[in-house]
């Protein structure tokens, strides 16, 4: 019995060695092509380049199949990092989307074959058009690759599938190179953190680069606040009432002169303050880190972190209170 556990457990231990083996051979094969393919960037990846940077109108990705799939990734992303870009199915356009391509835009066509027929067939009306065609093909001499105005070379020696036969290293090559075409691209524009944040603004990067405090803010008579003369007492029904763990100390012309949190209460009946007789001017800390109303949200909860508290006090330029975020305004907005 113990014999057969052993001789299982030696041919799991095989098995296991044998699919990782398979999945590292995918990896070399796809890294070796890549290798190869850094080594054909040349000229006509520049003159590409150039095409999609004069490109006035839009630039019109297309492909067939898993290079379908390719293109709508390579589109997607020249959409997002300041290359205004969309996919057309070519099987779509032959049937009427041929009309979403206009002579203001440049069209770039993916397909390993070079001969897609949905494609090739396209290519009269797109030259009627007069406008730049720029192929990823995986053969130089085929008939959409002679037929661009430029075409890069995606070719692979061979697919990562031991059969040949599923798109696999020749599919992940092409994106690699549409890739690099839009980092060069969003390098050229002068594409910022802050041009990605506006066409990202419902992920975490947008809200990190756009959300200001002023939107988040407790402001109005959310915001606690109470006079230089009003007792502790005041001030604590005041902190209880906004839920805050703090208030704002304002002088007779509204201007902030202090803050009174959950540390300054202990340390103030730790000196045994009478909560009816004691000003909250004698027990509040003055001089308290204050930010302005466009301060990032994401800046404000650095600050937070790096000074160990929980609520900035926001004023304006007359440094009168206008507002109070908590950290917890800021993790709900989704910042982080």
């Amino acid at each position: 019995m113990t014999d057969l556990k052993s001789k299982s457990k030696q041919s799991n231990k095989q098995e296991s060695k044998k699919i990782r083996a398979l999945g590292l051979a995918v990896i070399e094969t796809t890294i070796k092509a890549l290798h190869t393919l850094s080594k054909r960037l040349d000229d006509d990846f520049t003159q590409a380049c150039q095409y999609l940077l004069d490109c006035s109108g839009r630039i019109v990705v297309m492909g067939m199949g898993k290079s379908g799939h390719i293109a709508r990734k390579i589109a997607a992303t020249l959409a997002s990092t300041g290359s205004p870009a969309f996919f057309v199915h070519p099987a779509e356009a032959r049937h009427g989307d041929i009309g979403m391509i206009t002579k203001n835009d440049v069209i770039l066509v993916i397909s390993k074959s070079g001969e897609t027929e949905e494609i090739v067939s396209l290519l009269p009306f797109i030259k009627r058009l007069s406008i730049p065609l720029i192929s990823i093909t995986g053969k130089a001499n085929s008939t959409i690759a002679k037929m661009a105005s430029v075409n890069l070379d995606a070719s692979v020696e061979k697919e990562a599938c031991p059969l040949g036969l599923a798109p696999t290293t020749s599919t992940t090559t092409a994106l690699v190179m549409g890739d690099a075409l839009s980092i060069a691209l969003l390098e050229k524009r002068g594409f910022t953190k802050q041009d990605f944040a506006r066409s990202h603004p419902g992920g975490s990067l947008g809200r990190q680069l756009l959300l200001r405090v002023e939107e988040v803010m407790h402001q109005g008579e959310n915001m606690p606040c109470v006079s230089h003369d009003a007792l502790l007492k005041t001030a604590l029904v005041e902190m209880t009432q906004k839920k805050l763990g703090m208030t704002t100390i304002t002088n007779l012309q509204g201007e902030l002169i202090g803050v009174f949190t959950d540390g300054d209460v202990r340390r103030a009946f730790d000196k045994n303050a009478n909560v009816h007789q004691t000003l909250i001017s004698e027990v509040m800390t003055k001089k308290p880190r204050v930010i302005p109303p466009e301060t990032l949200a994401a800046e404000a909860l650095q600050i937070m972190e790096s000074l160990k508290i929980t609520s900035l006090i926001v004023t304006n330029a007359e440094n009168k209170p206008v507002g109070v975020i908590h950290m917890h305004d800021v993790l709900r907005a989704g910042v982080v």
